[in-house]
């Protein structure tokens, strides 16, 4: 959703960034930095928070905020795996879980400082299903039903079936780097759940400064990128939604999405 939050900037609307965690347990472009990960120095999440103050001067988003402070959730890693027990571990906010009430209240407070008339997060999913994604969706919506009028409209950030299979069978792999198709990166949604369809070509330079700023797991491709798996994914121009919660849509008179986070709102 970078691109989203370029225009928004862009537009002079105030932009807030709530992250869960500081991606402790994740994999590391290129051997330099390859002793950060967790099972060795441990100091990734570090790291990658300079990551993510250079991906927000990129944007231009000047309010980034760590859920519960820095440090005050880690991340989970995959499913399955022996870093979920961690006691910080943001799979622990899930509902029911002991720290649910603890995040869904840290991103409350967020709302009533701030008064946001959108909030941008997750589908259910995750997008492709890594637990932290999920249980910040579960959070967000969470935080959305506490907080009542006071967000007026929540979204999912989701990839259209049609339109990403479209954009898998234009996209060039380049060599030295694996396809997996569009089934191969994360979930698809139907075609009929996406209400918002934002183009953000013209701050294509703008979501490429700031995926670059993420380098330990991003490699830029033309017209392009690939994580840690080397599996290159198009970069599209158009970011999708589904409505989540919240004011009902307006659409284009021809009944296609509308472009706009904020139509309708007053």
């Amino acid at each position: 959703m970078a691109g989203t939050l370029a225009l928004a900037v862009d537009e002079g609307v105030q932009v807030t960034l709530v992250t869960a965690t500081l991606g402790e347990q994740g994999e590391v472009i290129g051997d330099e930095l390859q002793g950060l990960v967790a099972e060795r120095a441990d100091q990734l999440g570090g790291y990658r928070l300079t990551e993510l103050r250079a991906a927000c001067a990129a944007i231009g988003v000047t309010d980034q905020r760590m859920l519960g402070g820095v440090g005050g959730f880690r991340d989970s890693g995959m499913a399955g795996t022996p870093s979920a027990a961690h006691p910080r571990a943001f799979v622990r906010a899930a509902p029911g879980a002991p720290d649910h009430q603890r995040a869904v209240d840290a991103v409350v407070a967020v709302i009533d400082e701030v008064r946001p008339q959108v909030l941008l997060t997750y589908d259910s999913d995750g997008g492709y299903g890594h637990p932290d994604h999920v249980v910040a969706h579960q959070v967000a919506l969470a935080a959305a039903q506490v907080a009542g009028w006071r967000i007026p409209r929540v979204l999912g950030v989701v990839r259209p079936e049609t339109r990403t299979r479209a954009a898998f069978a234009a996209f060039t792999v380049p060599p030295g780097y694996l396809s997996a198709g569009a089934d191969g990166v994360g979930f698809l949604a139907p075609d009929d759940a996406v209400v918002f369809a934002v183009f953000v070509a013209q701050v294509t330079a703008t979501r490429r400064r700031a995926l670059a700023a993420h380098a330990t797991q991003v490699e830029l491709l033309p017209k392009g990128f690939a994580l840690s798996n080397r599996i290159a994914q198009p970069l599209t121009d158009t970011e999708y939604y589904r409505l989540l919660a919240g004011a009902p849509l307006p659409r284009r008179p021809d009944g296609s999405p509308t472009g706009d986070v904020f139509a309708g709102l007053a």
